[in-house]
């Protein structure tokens, strides 16, 4: 996992409310076990025809979407079953943050642990959002704010532990191993003695 402290990017906009981990990428795209090349299988039932072609008309599709980090979804992004290949998926497609003002639990821990950023706002942030796609916003993981035109900030919400990985560019497991010999250190001191 990459460092994240703090990125730039125009909004990409998808309104709808409870778009589920099931639209995110399909299940049938769930048989491997690599990141690399979901990005292809991100919402691939909205973005292709049956003949596989892209559809002119999905947001992620139009030319103005192209280089967008930032992802502005509907409320209750997320939702559905556990499934890491949605932001594995996001991810691989270039996106670095989703925006909303609610995302479900199971997708949240799931982007946390692979270096996608969630960033929840409240509705009048949400809605300005919405309405302005493209808007160039600043996701900053240190201070926990989004950065918005008119050097407007909106602090979102970020737990110390996950906000300690995004910066140090480390998953659970990471963590863990740099904890290695704090670890063993304390499994020697507290060793049982006959």
């Amino acid at each position: 996992m990459d460092k994240i402290t703090r990125f730039s990017s125009r909004t990409v906009v998808l309104p709808q409310s409870d778009i589920d981990t099931d639209q995110i990428v399909p299940a049938r795209f769930l048989t491997t076990t690599t990141r690399k090349g979901l990005g292809k299988a991100l919402f691939a039932d909205w973005r292709y025809d049956k003949t596989g072609q892209p559809r002119a008309d999905f947001a992620l599709n139009r030319p103005e979407a192209a280089g967008c980090s930032i992802l502005v979804a509907g409320n209750n992004f997320g939702c559905g079953s556990s499934r890491e290949h949605a932001p594995w998926a996001l991810l691989d497609f270039g996106i670095r943050a989703v925006i909303s003002t609610g995302i479900a639990d199971i997708f949240r821990n799931n982007s946390l642990k692979n270096g996608l950023v969630p960033v929840i706002v409240d509705a009048a942030t949400h809605g300005w959002l919405l309405a302005n796609p493209g808007a160039e916003v600043t996701v900053d993981v240190e201070s926990r704010t989004l950065g918005l035109p008119g050097d407007r900030r909106v602090e979102f919400p970020l737990d110390g532990f996950s906000r300690y990985c995004l910066l140090n560019g480390v998953d659970q497991l990471g963590y863990l191993l740099k904890q290695a010999d704090a670890i063993s250190r304390f499994e020697k001191e507290r060793a049982w003695q006959p």
